[in-house]
């Protein structure tokens, strides 16, 4: 099953068997007689409300994202460390209403009884739909198409180790050569007893994705062919696909590594999660709740802004310009125009400049104190951007950079943001050489990204803000 049918069937799984530990934690409670309540509780009310507080702890804690092909001990301790701050949390602040005078017993056996209901039962649930999944892969039902690059001794065994294992759900659609210059003599005895497909090179790597629907990447370069890694790494962003790499010493050394192992059968993943489920969830509150409260406060002001503009040029008030934002979607972000109306309409795109002659009077004074970036938390409410990121950029300049900047596009892994990294340890882009040495900082920011980071970016900023440093 996809992605999002998997993570239908694991709710569902989840809200009948939390209704099911519910019930039989209700029966321990009231009817069974062991412990004793001055008032017999509701029952279907607080199981509705039991159901949505769970949901939302596991979706907090990452146990709705894929685990596909994933230990299911990983995911199991993961629900048994959930389940157990999630019981105390429970029990402290809603269960323990006890009044009467063996309360303290009570209350500790009932998060005994209630924890290890919900843990065993969930996991049941869970197991039931993690065997029913792995029979439908190995039927070939709902397998993801993969392809694999290199044309190697290394290549063919991992062909091979997928072939073996159905169960790891790939289905290899063919094979993605280094280059095309591999002779015919390394097809040799092993082609010619399996069915195997050539689907061209690793320049074609794009086209290739998207006629097949391919989900996962597995690299089988040799060590021999390691540098054409960034190659593979660069026509791949920007799709949606998996890619994992069969480790070696210098895989392991050399780059962010994190191993799985199924059947025994190692893979490294080299596009890790940047974010716990958690920590992106906190990242997203924050944006949401600094993007109301500077939207709200700062309205009055916008008024004003407003009417200097509109005084001083002749245009709208606000610009929207197309920038690229995660997976290179497209969006319009909004600012204050501070340039005279049509500025690009003689030059075509460009990048601003210090003492740019397109901006306006208006304009100098609300770039040089970053107002003109205000409507931009609007972005961030609506979730094409974030307090902290790397810059958007327009779609010119990035189809641009990317056939001149090795990973450019990996930018484009996280929402883009207001400030960031680059923009505090470096100055405006003016030049080709700048947004060099920016994606730089930019790339650092993308593989430490945490709330440590970001917070220290946004005092950062604040800082820049106060003492009046900005492009002007």
């Amino acid at each position: 099953m996809n992605k999002k049918s998997e993570r239908i069937v694991v709710v569902l799984s989840d809200m009948v068997t939390l209704s099911i530990a519910y019930l039989g934690y209700y029966w321990f409670r009231v009817s069974s007689g062991l412990v004793s309540y001055p008032i017999e509780p509701e029952l279907w009310l607080p199981l509705v409300a039991i159901c949505c507080y769970w949901f939302f702890w596991f979706l907090f804690f990452g146990l709705y994202r894929s685990w596909y092909a994933e230990s299911r001990l990983d995911e199991i301790l993961t629900l048994f460390r959930t389940t157990v701050l999630g019981g105390l949390v429970l029990f402290f602040l809603i269960f323990v209403d006890d009044t009467a005078t063996d309360a303290k017993a009570n209350s500790r056996l009932l998060i005994l009884v209630y924890w290890g209901l919900t843990f065993s039962i969930v996991t049941a649930g869970r197991l039931c739909v993690r065997a029913i999944q792995k029979k439908l892969l190995l039927a070939g039902v709902g397998a993801r198409n993969a392809v694999i690059v290199g044309w190697s001794e290394k290549a063919f065994q991992l062909y091979d180790m997928v072939q073996k294992y159905p169960a790891l759900g790939y289905r290899v659609v063919g094979f993605v050569k280094s280059s095309g210059k591999e002779g015919a003599r390394k097809l040799s005895k092993w082609q010619s007893s399996r069915e195997v497909q050539v689907l061209g090179n690793i320049n074609g790597l794009p086209t290739i994705l998207e006629k097949h629907g391919v989900q996962e990447v597995l690299i089988g370069l040799d060590s021999t062919e390691h540098p054409q890694l960034l190659d593979v790494m660069k026509h791949c962003n920007g799709h949606e696909v998996g890619m994992k790499i069969v480790p070696d010493l210098y895989d392991i050394v050399s780059g962010q590594a994190r191993i799985s192992s199924i059947y025994g059968f190692p893979l490294m993943e080299l596009r890790p999660q940047l974010l716990q489920p958690w920590e992106a969830a906190l990242k997203r509150t924050l944006d949401i709740a600094v993007a109301l409260a500077i939207l709200v406060i700062s309205f009055p002001l916008w008024i004003i802004i407003a009417l200097a503009i509109k005084l001083d040029s002749r245009g709208p008030v606000f610009y929207k310009q197309e920038r690229v934002g995660k997976n290179n979607e497209p969006f319009f972000m909004i600012k204050f125009r501070s340039m005279y109306s049509d500025a690009e309409k003689k030059t075509g795109p460009v990048w601003a400049g210090k003492d740019d002659p397109r901006v306006t009077r208006v304009g100098r004074v609300i770039r040089r104190l970053h107002l003109d970036e205000v409507p931009q938390f609007i972005n961030v409410l609506i979730g094409n951007m974030s307090l902290v990121g790397p810059r958007p950029e327009r779609p010119y300049f990035v189809n641009r950079l990317s056939k001149e900047i090795p990973l450019y596009r990996h930018r484009h892994r996280i929402r883009p943001g207001i400030t960031g990294w680059a923009q505090i340890k470096y100055r405006y882009d003016q030049s080709l050489e700048d947004v060099k040495s920016k994606l730089k900082y930019d790339l650092f920011y993308i593989e430490n990204i945490s709330w440590r980071l970001d917070l220290k970016i946004l005092f950062n900023t604040l800082y820049v803000l106060i003492i009046g440093k900005g492009h002007q």
